[in-house]
């Protein structure tokens, strides 16, 4: 399998920590090593040979420099896209560059900010999705849903499972992120899954689902990769859902739990720490609450002292504090925009 990593994204709804030089995938956000790095690791142990990694012209010298830190770096790739155009032109990107290469690798498509807390459940179920894509399967990864989330997408299965692959089932649909009474609902089928995003294929199938689903990107594809990058700006802005597992036929899902959790908000990274007594999460080595409860701190040097506060996000960098109501945490995105305005590039 060829591991693609999907990283250029900007991460805005968990600023300050994620910036401009320096998104949430290049972020500490759990543990001692970037999410990327983490991302890298755990494909490296799923069986990947080969890693791409996806990334903006922005953020390249950053990446080229962690890369080539690491003791396997002839192993990874990095390509640079000229400007963003969502997941389908980047996935274009990875199959106009080995356009021409002998064989029919099974291309693995990963974002690169996701947290696994189960890395052996991971590697067993990229496995088994895996053998579904040798069978000519397009295949994603469904998260069974420990509550009624209302922020992300959902894959609906097929009732059984197919004869020959247990474990795996066909799709039957996408749905958009629901309403919270829907997300209710999808918790009592046991056929309603998280969209992970993750997706795997083999690379002629993948053009085959281009040629069909979005014919002006393949005929970009089949030109190979300089021409692709040159014609770069005329590519539709759509992602690989929207573009074409929605569409295709060849769907498959795997189920899985492994401790998955898009860190796409402050929140989420709460889920994946413990609370205290108090419902208060504190990622960092000196922080205190007195009467205080439901807080989140992300705290690196500066001791935080907590006195009679609820709900509160307060998060340190080495250059500034946030400090907001935990149920803002949604509307950090905008928070940013309106930095921009100002043109306070400093603090983005």
């Amino acid at each position: 399998m060829i591991g693609v990593i999907l990283a250029g994204g900007k991460g805005l709804r968990l600023w300050p920590e994620s910036r401009r030089h320096r998104p949430k995938q290049l972020c500490k956000m759990v543990g001692d090593s970037s999410m990327l790095d983490q991302t890298i690791d755990r494909l490296k142990l799923a069986g990947s040979e080969q890693i791409v990694i996806i990334t903006g012209d922005d953020l390249l010298p950053a990446l080229k420099k962690l890369v080539s830190q690491r003791p396997d770096a002839e192993r990874i790739d990095i390509l640079s896209e000229p400007q963003g155009r969502n997941t389908a032109p980047a996935v274009g990107l990875v199959l106009s560059k080995y356009l021409n290469d002998s064989g029919d690798d099974i291309l693995g498509i990963f974002p690169a900010d996701h947290h696994i807390l189960d890395s052996e459940g991971f590697t067993q179920s990229i496995t088994l999705a895996q053998k579904a894509a040798e069978q000519d399967y397009l295949v994603t990864i469904g998260i069974n849903p420990q509550r009624p989330e209302t922020g992300f997408g959902y894959i609906e299965r097929a009732q059984y499972e197919f004869a020959t692959l247990p474990d795996v089932y066909s799709v039957d649909s996408f749905l958009e992120k629901p309403d919270l009474p829907t997300a209710e609902s999808y918790l009592t089928t046991g056929q309603h899954m998280w969209n992970s995003g993750i997706y795997m294929g083999k690379r002629s199938l993948f053009m085959g689902e281009f040629r069909k689903y979005l014919p002006e990107v393949y005929e970009k594809i089949i030109q190979g990769y300089e021409q692709y990058l040159a014609a770069y700006d005329q590519l539709p802005d759509i992602s690989l859902d929207y573009g074409i597992a929605e569409k295709s036929d060849l769907m498959a899902v795997v189920p899985a739990d492994f401790g998955w959790s898009d860190l796409g908000s402050w929140n989420a990274l709460a889920e994946i720490h413990p609370a205290d007594a108090h419902d208060n999460v504190f990622c960092g080595p000196d922080v205190m609450a007195f009467d205080s409860k439901n807080c989140l701190v992300k705290q690196v040097k500066k001791s935080v002292v907590l006195f009679g506060v609820d709900d509160l996000l307060v998060v340190e960098t080495e250059d500034l504090i946030l400090v907001a109501p935990r149920q803002k945490v949604q509307d950090i995105r905008t928070l940013v925009q309106s930095l921009e305005k100002m043109q306070r590039h400093d603090l983005l």
